[in-house]
Parts: structure tokens; sequence; C-alpha cells
């Protein structure tokens, strides 16, 4: 393992744990609560958080042998199908794998080299991995207060 994977693999697997640690305690029946009039429910910001992780392993990271099927992305709505809790932790727990195989499988040099997706326009690889970082904690806090507060 290169020396900037060494570094980075650890900081993005503790941030990620602010989404992971949400889900030990989490109930079939939570999947369905949103807040209010929000249209995402518990259910799609785990699954849309899996789907954005296997994005980033495929097309930032290059793991190009994965199939994504990215259907919070591709229905960009919340679509209320995200109710089976074992397939969605099973789910989540692949995505985390396959980025975490991702980001072991990056050079030191890699860390540097630039990617450009419509999503985010051009940024390094490491500044496209403090973007995931961000975005997952950015739903897990949503989680965390559609599961506290929701309906």
């Amino acid at each position: 393992m290169d020396t900037n994977a060494q570094l980075l693999l650890p900081l993005w697997a503790e941030a990620r744990t602010r989404f992971s640690n949400q889900l030990k305690n989490i109930k079939e029946s939570d999947l369905t609560k949103k807040l209010g009039d929000s249209p995402n429910s518990a259910g799609f910001l785990i699954r849309h958080v899996a789907d954005v992780e296997l994005l980033f392993s495929k097309n930032v990271f290059g793991q190009t042998d994965l199939k994504v099927s990215a259907k919070t992305v591709i229905a960009q709505r919340d679509t209320g199908e995200w109710t089976n809790l074992a397939e969605l932790l099973a789910y989540q727990q692949e995505a985390f794998a396959c980025l975490e195989k991702a980001i072991l499988a990056q050079t030191d040099a890699d860390w540097q080299s630039t990617v450009t997706t419509k999503e985010f326009g051009s940024k390094t690889k490491a500044e496209a991995l403090g973007r995931i970082v961000s975005h997952t904690a950015y739903h897990a806090g949503q989680l965390g207060i559609v599961l506290k507060y929701g309906k």
C-alpha cells in the first residue's frame, strides 16, 4: 500500500462512521421515516450514500469492472422502494468494501492526478476523496435527524 493510501484510508473510514454507526440500531420501520415535507426517507438516504460511493469507486477511482446501478441518482427522487433493511445494509457494506478497495489501489502519484465529472468539475483524486467524505457526512447528518425526529 502506498504512503498516501495508508494515510487517507483511515481518515475516510473514520469519517464514514458518522454514517455507519447509525445503521447499527436502525429498524426496518425506520426506513420510511421522513422529516416533515422532506422528499427523502431514511431508506433513500442509505441507498443514496451507497450509490454515490459505488459511483466514486468506478468513475473517480478507476474500478471500471464495477457494475453500478445508482437508482437514487437516476431517479433523482425518493421512489419509496428503499424499505428492505437487510438489502440496504448489505448494499452499503458492498459500497464500503468497493471504495476501500479503490482507495487502496491508488498509487501516491494517482492522488495528484485530475479527474473530471459533470457533478463537480475537475479535481485531484485527493480532492475528490474529500468530496465523497463530505457527501457521506452531509447525508449522515440528514439521516440522523430523520431517524430522531421523522415520522
